[in-house]
């Protein structure tokens, strides 16, 4: 199956959509075809072997429209067409009025009393024939009406130009036949005939149809042209040059030459151009108009640099790797682009009505035309009622209900970090009842830390480190490295190993310095003829709390334990309050065993825990929860093994951090790798499904209402009749009110539950109590103390912020504070940190410190 996307020109309703989609859909080999009015778009998939971009280009035209295949540039500009569109009914709406307000005035002025001329006044065909030159130009400026309106009635598709043009022109006639009255009358010397034409020319009426029409045109491209702005500034992040190192020098070139493979030079205040490793230096980047993240990001070494994002401060040297349509900027705007293109379930009742609005209608005025004459009036006062029928319908306020809302909400989730890849991911996220989160990645960071250490009698706290450590930097397991990264940020010196031995089940084992060395989990103390109870029992307590204790042997004897947890995320704990107070029932899911899962659970707030679920079963858990579909289930997850999950679920939510194949399943993308985002996805789901509501509401509600008033239906009750001038003005605003409805919706800001104190985000994320003298030594127990250092090179918030954040990041750091103002920092550590340890990675970042005296 190939997928394409078309421009369609000439549309101007909703049942010009439907017509195109009914003529595309007709074709063989089409497996689905999407019509966007809004966007003036065409999306089809289909099968290459019985269908081409030819065939559905010739289906469109045979239709009465015109299409081309869209080009696929992430550069292309998405308000281009709605900025010439607003531009064309500009000019239009000008002319319109500038010679629409002297007819209305010549028309209707004397029967306001308003002062005219004391030609006209004595002279009634001259009168006449003015307005009738008047409107000449208006019609003029308008024929784009006439052109698509009766094209489309001679091939059988009447649209809402056809309601128009039918209209005005039949105002026009009238009045044209009125001045041939005239002219008789005049002859025959007949001035009752003269005065009974000259008071039912309708020339101020047409004029006026087509004025109204084309001021609610302009509003509809303004608001068009907004509903875009979200992506445009998205484009507008791409810098137009960057500075690239090829053959040893420098040089400034168009961001387009940008190659695979160039080293892209990034200095402090520059965007980055493209996707890439940065290759040397280091640096803050400002990734929140992508990932909507508001911190700075570190930049070091090995690290992806994202284009389009701004280098706060630093240096970096990028290693370009994706260019084009592969970065993460254009991806973006693809996912953007194809859910604002994606028909939302919701819109397909507005589809069908819209199918067969037009004709009905036209069917509705000549009927109620006839029954009025047949009821004894006159002609003049049936054509009133034809032409206000004809032009009070608004099929385009159906139209627009629903592709307006998405369009809008699509561009403030990307602004938010949450891509929704279609609309239908967009309608079914607000009807979410379970949320299924995968523990590792999503829940926690995936990235393991040391939670606390355990030292027997008589054994260096240190030493037992700096022993795991170099056994563990032989092995490439995420534990072990957490283990070797808490040695490095001490400044433990390391030793080399040798008889190095890694046991599958058990852990690893070497000499040291002519000792035998095991680290490992509690096999590792088989065959030991005492076991220690006190680190047993540590190890007990590590466990309830969610960490995985390790155990440290030196020549046979149990010298300490090392525990290291997979850190919880800080707004994980808030995220699923979020989510539960949004009467959400929210589900843990993980390999892990039971004990640690509960851990998790107990700190974040989940009572639902399905913990030893193998990869493959996590699917089969996901049908489980749905119950035959009797409820709809959404998962969050980031790893290869979620896809199928994430294909199972209603709704499939990846984590932006997470492997490739778990985006691509997943309906929704989280960019920023925040819980939190969860919530404000459904929340943001809700909002925009209650303004289509409203949107389709008002639009059916006007129509059920405006049409019985036009045709007349409450003129023998309460003389309640509609001039064509208000008919034509209430659906110029019909369609304007649906669009700035949904305009609403670019303030949307998800609600948050303030975090209560005390709350698993704002406690430690573990901690285990011993009972011997050796617990002193367990890392998150010792004795704590403030050191003030002293920070240069700070120019702003974001400065302060980086700073702040980098040095809260450090192991054995409870707290910091940084001054912008002072230039000063103040530290709360636990335990024997170094003030190189504090110092060192501050400076490095390009931010001199030292220890304040």
């Amino acid at each position: 199956m190939a997928r394409e996307s078309f421009l369609v020109t000439g549309m101007s309703c909703a049942a010009c959509a439907a017509r195109v989609e009914k003529a595309v859909s007709a074709l063989p080999g089409l497996k689905s075809v999407s019509v966007n009015l809004l966007k003036n778009s065409l999306d089809a998939v289909y099968d290459e072997a019985q269908s081409s971009p030819e065939a559905i280009t010739s289906a469109v035209v045979k239709a009465g429209y015109g299409a081309r295949p869209k080009k696929a540039e992430a550069a292309d500009n998405p308000t281009g067409a709605a900025e010439d569109e607003e531009k064309v009914m500009k000019l239009r709406l000008l002319v319109s009025f500038v010679f629409s307000l002297p007819l209305v005035y010549l028309a209707m002025g004397h029967m306001l009393g308003w002062p005219t001329p004391a030609y006209f006044q004595t002279n009634v065909m001259a009168w006449a024939l003015t307005q009738f030159i008047l409107l000449i130009p208006v019609m003029a400026a308008n024929v784009r009406y006439y052109r698509s309106g009766f094209m489309a009635l001679v091939r059988f598709g009447p649209n809402m130009d056809s309601l128009i043009a039918i209209g005005s022109a039949a105002a026009a006639v009238y009045g044209l036949w009125g001045l041939y009255l005239m002219a008789h009358g005049l002859a025959v010397g007949d001035q009752h005939l003269v005065h009974e034409a000259a008071m039912n020319l309708y020339f101020e009426s047409g004029a006026t149809i087509l004025t109204l029409v084309t001021f609610g045109k302009f509003l509809e491209a303004r608001a068009r042209r907004r509903t875009t702005q979200a992506v445009a500034s998205l484009l507008d992040l791409s810098p137009k040059t960057a500075v690239v190192e090829r053959d040893g020098q420098e040089m400034t070139i168009p961001s387009q030459e940008i190659r695979v493979g160039d080293i892209l030079l990034v200095r402090a205040g520059e965007t980055v151009a493209a996707d890439g490793v940065v290759s040397g230096g280091t640096g803050a980047a400002d990734e929140s108009n992508l990932t909507g993240e508001s911190l700075p990001v570190d930049k070091n070494p090995g690290d992806k640099a994202i284009g389009a994002t701004v280098l706060l401060s630093g240096f970096l040297r990028v290693r370009i790797d994706k260019v084009g349509q592969d970065t993460a900027l254009a991806q973006i705007i693809r996912l953007v682009d194809e859910a604002t293109s994606s028909k939302a379930p919701i819109a397909r009742l507005a589809d069908r009505i819209s199918g067969v609005f037009v004709p009905v209608v036209i069917a509705i005025a000549l009927l109620s035309g006839l029954l009025w004459l047949a009821l004894g009036y006159d002609a003049s006062f049936s054509l009133n009622i034809v032409i206000s029928v004809l032009v009070i319908s608004c099929p385009c306020a159906l139209g627009l209900a629903t592709p307006t809302a998405i369009m809008v909400g699509a561009g403030q989730g990307a602004k938010s970090g949450i891509l929704f890849k279609s609309a239908e991911a967009l309608e079914l996220a607000h009807a979410l009842e379970v949320i299924v989160l995968d523990k590792t990645g999503t829940v926690t960071t995936g990235r393991p830390k040391v939670a606390g250490l355990v030292a027997a009698p008589g054994h260096d706290p240190d030493e037992i480190l700096a022993q795991a450590a170099s056994l563990e930097k032989l092995s490439e397991h995420p534990l072990g490295q957490a283990i070797v990264k808490a040695a490095q940020i001490k400044e433990l010196p390391l030793t080399e190993a040798t008889d190095f031995l890694q046991t599958p089940g058990i852990g690893l084992s070497g000499r040291l310095s002519g000792k035998t060395v095991k680290v490992g989990n509690e096999k590792a103390l088989e065959n030991m003829p005492a076991k220690p109870e006190s680190l047993l029992r540590a190890a007990e307590d590590f466990s309830q709390d969610g960490a995985t204790p390790l155990f440290v042997v030196v020549e046979g004897e149990a010298a300490g334990l090392i525990a290291v947890a997979d850190e919880i995320k800080p707004t994980s704990a808030q995220a699923i309050a979020e989510l539960k107070a949004m009467n959400l029932e929210v589900v843990m899911i993980t390999g892990d065993n039971r004990r640690a899962a509960e851990a998790v659970s107990r700190k974040v707030g989940v009572t639902s825990v399905l913990a030893e679920v193998l990869p493959g079963d996590k699917e089969r858990e996901i049908r489980k929860l749905q119950k035959n579909g009797t409820r709809k289930v959404g998962m969050v997850g980031d790893g290869v093994n979620d896809a199928p999950a994430l294909a199972r679920a209603d709704v499939g939510l990846a984590i932006g951090a997470g492997t490739d194949i778990a985006m691509e399943t997943a309906d929704v993308v989280l960019m920023r790798s925040d819980l939190a985002d969860v919530s404000a996805a459904v929340q943001l789901s809700r909002r925009v499904l209650r303004n289509i509501r409203q949107n389709l509401f008002w639009a059916f509600f006007y129509n059920l209402v405006g049409i019985p008033v036009a045709a007349g239906a409450f003129y023998v009750l309460w003389g309640l009749k509609l001039n064509p001038m208000i008919a034509a003005a209430a659906m110029s605003l019909s369609s304007v009110s649906v669009v700035s409805n949904a305009l609403r919706l670019r303030f949307f800001k998800p609600v948050r539950l303030a975090p209560e104190v005390g709350s698993p985000t704002e406690r430690p994320t573990c901690g285990a109590a011993t009972e011997n003298a050796a617990a002193s030594a367990q890392i998150n127990e010792e004795r704590t103390m403030v050191k003030k250092l002293k920070i240069e090179g700070m120019s702003c918030g974001h400065c302060s912020a980086r700073v702040e954040k980098i040095l809260a990041g450090l192991a054995g750091v409870d707290k910091a504070v940084v001054d912008l103002q002072s230039g000063t920092a103040e530290v709360t550590v636990s335990g024997d940190l170094s003030d190189a340890a504090l110092t060192t990675p501050v400076t490095e970042a390009g931010y001199p410190a030292s220890i304040a005296g």
